[in-house]
């Protein structure tokens, strides 16, 4: 069950982060996954059998073949009905502004399908999707669909652009006022702009990438200790680690660890 990642190009390079795709048997696919905040919006279209959702409050649901789901703060539950086969578009954390005809904000933590959200033409670009030979049409369908989207006014607002890089390369590391600060306006006004733009506030997508940063480290490297591994993301203390992990796991680190490290959808994990 093994990903592959394909980064993008051209005008939709500014908008779209990387198209990502992931086919397993019934067999090789485990019995759940979580899919852990990333600070991403993606679309995503399930060409292989569908995926039942399992919310923490409230009874499991099928999930569209075709939808986007919003910034997530929560984990999300997902279970494989048969064969995995998933084509994603993973955007930047400030991307899907441009082919959103509803507020990003109030798509945090939900699903909504490609009909509801674009009509007949989700329809459409959903149907030529799924039944796409390979991988290569696929780019090549939905690229056309969202180069149609954009109107050729989209500009990126650059103070949260330029936040995003800094919460990026610091590895979610800095505090809103030092992010306020570089930047040079309010944390009234910042948090406004990344409701507007992102979907989360600048604290929420800090705190993503920080967790994110530690569960790449535990993908990729041999860790001893879960508290050097607290420190090295320079959280307080291993309490707050614990805390932030549980809110975005759902588990301990410990609990984490094991199998359930391997049953999660972390997006780019060597990056």
């Amino acid at each position: 069950m093994k990903p592959q990642i394909i980064e993008t190009s051209g005008v939709l390079s500014e908008f779209v982060k990387c198209y990502w795709t992931l086919e397993s048997d019934p067999e090789d696919a485990p019995v759940r996954n979580k899919i852990v905040p990333d600070g991403s919006m993606k679309m995503i279209f399930h060409y292989g059998d569908p995926y039942i959702h399992h919310p923490e409050n409230g009874s499991a649901f099928q999930l569209p073949k075709s939808f986007v789901v919003g910034q997530l703060t929560t984990p999300y539950e997902v279970e494989p009905e048969g064969k995995t086969a998933t084509f994603f578009v993973c955007f930047r954390p400030n991307g899907f502004i441009p082919f959103s005809p509803i507020p990003i904000k109030e798509m945090e933590n939900k699903v909504v399908s490609l009909e509801d959200l674009y009509g007949k033409a989700g329809v459409d670009i959903s149907e030529k999707i799924l039944n796409a030979t390979d991988t290569k049409e696929r780019i090549v369908l939905i690229e056309a669909f969202l180069t149609k989207l954009l109107t050729g006014s989209e500009t990126i607002d650059q103070i949260v652009k330029s936040t995003i890089e800094t919460i990026l390369s610091a590895k979610g590391q800095l505090s809103v006022n030092q992010l306020s600060d570089q930047n040079k306006v309010t944390r009234r006004h910042l948090a406004r702009k990344f409701s507007e733009s992102v979907g989360i506030s600048p604290k929420q997508l800090s705190k993503t990438i920080r967790l994110q940063a530690a569960l790449k480290i535990l993908l990729n490297q041999k860790v001893d200790k879960l508290t050097d591994l607290a420190y090295q993301n320079e959280y307080y203390d291993q309490a707050h680690f614990i805390k932030d992990f549980k809110e975005f796991t759902g588990l301990t680190p410990k609990e984490f660890y094991g199998d359930d490290l391997k049953m999660s959808l972390i997006f780019d994990s060597k990056k």
